[in-house]
């Protein structure tokens, strides 16, 4: 469905609108428990740049993790792909930056584009933006977390905010990520982690280290969540083998 709704703009445009005014009608009506909070406190009033960490399957209220009236302006890394279109639209009607990430053409080009968006992605932190990645997406395994956070907070210094959440009414989609459909009304769940500061310094293994801090701390954060509001508790899919890349 989402496949056909992306091919035509006028319709991108629309469907996009609604779902962003959507969410915020069902953040609003939600009652929300906040824990952790002081983590993000911390952070935004550094005013200096953020990298945010989140999974996939919670993008949905993921602008609820941020301060969206902090110095920190809320970005986010979305890939070229149609279905990244759409959620571009979606994160802009949000008020929410945008930087694409790698091409969907060939090898070549998905290098080169990836680089360009992780210069953008630097610049945006560098600029003071609150650089949010999906940092399981956008295909998974769900709930691992690649290296894409900790490169872009080495090369920029700044710390990792880490944060999940969770409502008590919603549907969970059978996709890849168990996507997150929120309903309105109901209670929610914000849990901020403990950020992670990466040493520009790090070599191979301590990053290797740090990855695994960050999808331990973002799986804690998650199932907390999700316990707290009555589940399903969502599992990450088997980690990923020694040699396949991040």
């Amino acid at each position: 469905m989402l496949k056909s709704l992306t091919q035509f703009a006028p319709v991108q445009i629309t469907v996009a609108w609604l779902l962003a005014n959507y969410m915020r009608f069902c953040a609003a009506t939600k009652s929300w428990e906040h824990r952790g909070l002081e983590h993000r406190h911390s952070l935004v009033a550094t005013q200096t740049g953020v990298v945010a960490a989140f999974w996939h399957s919670r993008i949905g209220l993921s602008f609820m993790g941020w301060d969206m009236k902090a110095h920190q302006h809320p970005t986010m890394l979305i890939s070229r792909s149609r279905e990244g279109d759409f959620i571009a639209r979606f994160a802009r009607t949000l008020n929410i930056g945008v930087v694409r990430g790698s091409s969907r053409n060939s090898r070549k080009d998905k290098a080169k584009g990836g680089l360009s968006a992780f210069r953008a992605m630097t610049r945006a932190v560098e600029n003071n933006a609150c650089m949010g990645l999906t940092i399981d997406g956008p295909r998974g395994p769900r709930q691992r977390a690649s290296l894409g956070a900790i490169k872009l907070a080495q090369a920029t210094g700044a710390p990792i905010m880490i944060f999940s959440w969770s409502v008590t009414h919603k549907l969970v989609a059978k996709s890849w990520d168990r996507f997150f459909v929120p309903y309105p009304f109901g209670r929610g769940v914000i849990i901020w982690k403990e950020p992670i500061y990466v040493p520009p310094d790090a070599d191979s293994d301590a990053m290797e280290a740090l990855r695994l801090d960050l999808e331990t701390r973002l799986n804690a954060a998650t199932q907390e969540a999700d316990e707290a509001c009555g589940g399903p508790i969502i599992e990450p899919a088997p980690a990923r083998n020694p040699g396949q890349p991040s």
